[in-house]
């Protein structure tokens, strides 16, 4: 049996239905329901009558939910019993676009870990997974990233999902290619410039109600037919030094990535669409000493890069 499901269902009940259970828990309707009827599969019984004004207790249920708030308790005590005797272990945990200022942020930051037992998360991923991250798999703090005429759907969405949120930074994409690219030498370099060249593309986008190929689209303001779309951004730094016919729209990069793989760095006058970077996290989050270090590194390397 899961412990993590008798939770679930003491708060189902509790609540009266799942919906508002759903709330309290911060776990997505579908998910919360799967986990009832798991626990209902595994013990062989049925806990709730379910019925169109909410979940109610059946007579196994009833007989239930006694012992689960007893072991639930017990549980509870036991952990508190042990764990008040070992040291706080130190937690960080946080979501991010592929973004070169964040990474150095997040580099320098480790620094900041004491010497006591720790567990540090750092995924880069698109804006619906940071969001998702924070919502179902119990991450502190997220970064998206949208452009800015999509404000009014995000700030939307996360005041929807119970997400706070404060602006990192605004800026606008730059190029980045091989410094053997022809284009390397030109002062100025307009779109009907890059057509002929390989553009390499993020391939995973996000904003809601939006299909994913009209949010590619929008993304990909110049008209080429030779692309390369990745998931990471390592590589994207290798097929940039390794090919020079490619090319790639990104936030501005630090010295040392673009001396290390050989690359330059370009503006682009007909590029006028401004990005945002935002921090996220649930609205009764606190921070810990680790997310404000974190912070101060991510501020720090904003102001130098961006």
């Amino acid at each position: 049996m899961n412990v993590i499901h008798m939770k679930y269902a003491v708060e189902v009940a509790k609540a009266g239905s799942i919906n508002k259970a759903s709330e309290t828990l911060l776990v997505a309707q579908p998910n919360l329901s799967r986990s009832i009827k798991e626990l209902e599969a595994d013990l062989g019984i049925t806990i709730f009558l379910r019925t169109s004004k909410g979940m109610t207790l059946t007579p196994k249920g009833e007989e239930f939910m006694a012992y689960a708030k007893n072991i639930l308790r017990q549980l509870d005590e036991l952990e508190t019993m042990y764990k008040s005797e070992l040291p706080a272990k130190q937690t960080f945990s946080v979501s991010v676009p592929r973004a070169s200022y964040i990474a150095d942020a997040f580099s320098k930051f480790t620094n900041c870990i004491d010497k006591g037992s720790a567990e540090i998360y750092y995924q880069e991923t698109n804006s619906n997974n940071a969001i998702k991250n924070i919502l179902e798999h119990n991450y502190h703090l997220g970064i998206i990233r949208y452009a800015s005429h999509f404000d009014n759907y995000f700030k939307t969405l996360l005041d929807e999902k119970g997400l706070r949120y404060e602006l990192v930074a605004e800026f606008q994409y730059v190029l980045v290619m091989n410094a053997k690219n022809p284009l390397a030498e030109k002062e100025e370099i307009h779109y009907k410039d890059l057509e002929p060249y390989i553009q390499i593309s993020h391939a995973d986008p996000y904003v809601p109600s939006l299909p994913a190929a009209t949010v590619l689209k929008d993304e990909h303001t110049v008209n080429c037919s030779r692309n390369i779309y990745v998931f990471e951004r390592g590589g994207q730094f290798h097929l940039l030094a390794q090919n020079p016919d490619t090319f790639m729209w990104v936030s501005p990069l630090p010295n040392d990535v673009i001396t290390g793989f050989g690359l330059v760095q370009k503006s682009c006058p007909d590029n006028h669409k401004l990005y945002r970077d935002m921090l996220i996290c649930l609205k009764d989050y606190r921070f810990s000493k680790l997310d404000w270090d974190f912070m101060t590194e991510l501020y720090k390397s904003k102001s130098q890069y961006l």
